[in-house]
């Protein structure tokens, strides 16, 4: 059975960093893509970094590029996401989710979500 957990969502103020954690079972995430979505309040589901499978390869959207990290620890068969120097525009729900082997943007063909977990930024 494929389940995808998130955890390490939390409440940060400006400037502050938390470090996500996609913990995977079912599966090998060092075969699939991987990707991290987040979705804010009355908007839709966007997504800020992916890592396809076997380091094909890595994504970040220009809103979070060189202030999120990815990366992929095959031994505990997580991905994390870490994030620095946090804004209040990050302040959304976080989703990981399992694709084909090549990372892509558009959400519906990620096969199975995790649960989420809620990042609050503010001062």
């Amino acid at each position: 059975q494929v389940q995808l957990v998130e955890s390490g969502g939390g409440s940060v103020q400006p400037g502050g960093s938390l470090r996500l954690s996609c913990a995977a079972s079912g599966f090998t995430v060092d075969d699939y893509a991987i990707g991290w979505f987040r979705q804010a309040p009355g908007q839709g589901r966007e997504e800020v970094s992916c890592i396809s499978s076997r380091n094909g390869g890595i994504y970040y959207a220009d809103s979070v590029s060189g202030r999120f990290t990815i990366s992929r620890d095959n031994a505990k068969n997580t991905v994390y996401l870490q994030m620095n120097n946090l804004k209040p525009e990050d302040t959304a729900v976080y989703y990981c989710a399992k694709e084909g082997r090549h990372c892509t943007v558009i959400a519906s063909l990620y096969d199975h979500w995790g649960q989420g977990t809620q990042v609050t930024v503010s001062s």
